[in-house]
């Protein structure tokens, strides 16, 4: 018969054992913190037994963690404590590289995760890329190194697919190999309270949230070396649907916040509310349909935008739809205000922007349909955009004749960035195939003279720019508003 000190030692046993709890220290799996330890075997062996169990928290206390691909589990979270490191390994063949899309974390069709706490995530992005690309030199790998950069089997630091209830929490991620973070295809998942810094290799795409459906990204700050918060379709049969962005910092040598460019699908009822945006060589917000895609019911409120290359840009095109043709229709954006820098936005950044592909006047905003295909039902409320002006005609120039608007050529099939028309013939606005825009309190500003006017209209079919006022240097009596080929 047991004796009375042996019930108890048995209860206490209970009590402590990670066995019987729902949270387990990473230290009872053999997990070390030494930095120099590669713990994957052992990380994943924790991860697999929490699920086979029936879900629970692996928590991390302080140290480094070194580890390659970590494969998610049904009902698993991975808590990080302040001062807990996961450390991405430098050697590539620790991931899982013949994967379409590799990462430090991976998970595909597993539901009930989560990644939470203080902690950080570091990719070691730069080193594990150099290490890949000596494989690729060594005739190890097979790439084609665009642009002398590994096109496969860089290592995301988060890639997940099909996932559904997730959160992704407090946690901060550092110096991907590729993208930092991807969601794709993903349900009833919230981003909330996450650092981003990520800017020591080149494709650092700060969020990129890929046909997924109600999706919240709220109170964080993301600094990357590319698109800061974008959202992309790649399934045709797909779309970013119902998905909420939300007082939020964005810092990016290209876009703050796009849509696109792989825009396969669409986007509907996306909601952009309270965000700030900054040192951001192009585009602070842009939507960007190329692929087919339909965009429909977008909200921007409430965006600031300081020392940006672009205030706005939204463009329809032509590239890899497939005869399908792209829509953007019902966009509001309001209560607006952004400063258009006069020097380079990203100036220092470990990889900026390609001046190569700027023109040499500073671009106005650009609303940009098809002939035949134009952006529909825009509403401008409550916007100051704020441009250096100074822009030069000896430097370089392009007039509002009608034969030199039909100059401008369409680009159908070219890459969308507000760039791509070179020289546009406003310093404000160019709008050009468009059905239905309104102007409804906005500002336009231009510190110095300009030679161009500040709004040209071109095939734009029910405009109203009653609600617009002009001011741009000293000059006071100019025409700020140029109409070609249009009609209210």
């Amino acid at each position: 018969m047991p004796t009375k000190r042996y019930i108890l030692s048995f209860i206490f046993f209970l009590l402590i054992s990670p066995v019987f709890s729902t949270e387990y220290n990473a230290s009872f799996f053999g997990i070390k913190s030494n930095g120099t330890t590669l713990n994957t075997t052992s990380i994943q062996k924790a991860v697999n037994f929490i699920s086979e169990q029936g879900g629970g928290t692996l928590k991390f206390y302080v140290g480094r963690y070194l580890t390659g691909t970590i494969v998610l589990k049904p009902n698993v979270t991975i808590h990080l404590e302040e001062g807990a490191v996961l450390v991405g390994s430098t050697n590539i063949y620790d991931y899982n590289i013949d994967t379409p899309n590799c990462a430090l974390i991976y998970g595909k069709g597993v539901d009930n995760i989560a990644i939470k706490g203080k902690g950080v995530i570091d990719g070691q992005g730069r080193e594990v890329a150099y290490h890949l690309m000596d494989q690729i030199h060594n005739g190890i790998l097979a790439d084609p190194l665009d642009y002398d950069r590994p096109r496969n089997r860089r290592p995301k630091a988060i890639y997940l697919r099909e996932c559904s209830n997730v959160r992704i929490e407090g946690i901060t991620i550092r110096n991907a190999a590729d993208w930092v973070q991807t969601y794709d295809q993903c349900e009833d998942m919230v981003v909330d309270g996450i650092t981003v810094d990520s800017k020591e290799f080149w494709n650092n795409d700060g969020i990129d949230i890929v046909d997924c459906k109600n999706f919240k990204l709220l109170n964080s700050f993301i600094d990357s070396a590319d698109d800061a918060i974008c959202l992309k379709s790649h399934d045709a049969s797909k779309r970013c649907e119902n998905v909420e962005i939300r007082n939020c910092v964005a810092r990016s040598s290209a876009n703050g916040i796009k849509f696109g460019t792989v825009s396969a699908g669409g986007y509907k009822n996306i909601r952009i509310i309270n965000n700030k945006v900054y040192d951001t060589f192009r585009s602070a917000f842009t939507i960007a349909t190329p692929d087919g895609g339909m965009v429909e019911d977008i909200l921007v409120d409430s965006l600031h935008a300081y020392n940006t290359g672009n205030p706005l840009y939204l463009r329809i095109g032509a590239r890899w739809n497939n005869g399908r043709q792209g829509t953007i229709n019902q966009v509001v954006i309001q209560n607006m205000y952004v400063e258009v820098a006069a020097e380079k936005p990203d100036a220092g950044y470990s990889y900026e922007g390609p001046i190569e592909d700027n023109p040499r006047n500073i671009s106005p905003s650009g609303i940009v349909g098809l002939e035949g295909q134009p952006i529909r039902n825009v509403t401008l409320r409550n916007l100051e955009f704020v441009y250096p002006g100074g822009g030069n005609p000896n430097y370089a120039y392009r007039g509002t004749t009608q034969e030199e608007l039909a100059a401008i050529p369409e680009m159908a099939d070219a890459y969308p960035e507000f760039s791509q028309f070179k020289e546009l013939p406003a310093w404000g606005f160019y709008i050009r195939h468009v059905e239905g825009i309104i102007f409804d309190n906005v500002k336009l500003r231009a510190k110095a003279n300009e030679y161009r006017p500040a709004l040209v209209l071109d095939d734009v079919n029910g405009y109203d720019v009653s609600g617009l006022t002009v001011e741009e240097g000293t000059n006071k009596r100019k025409k700020q508003i140029f109409v070609q080929n249009s009609k209210k």
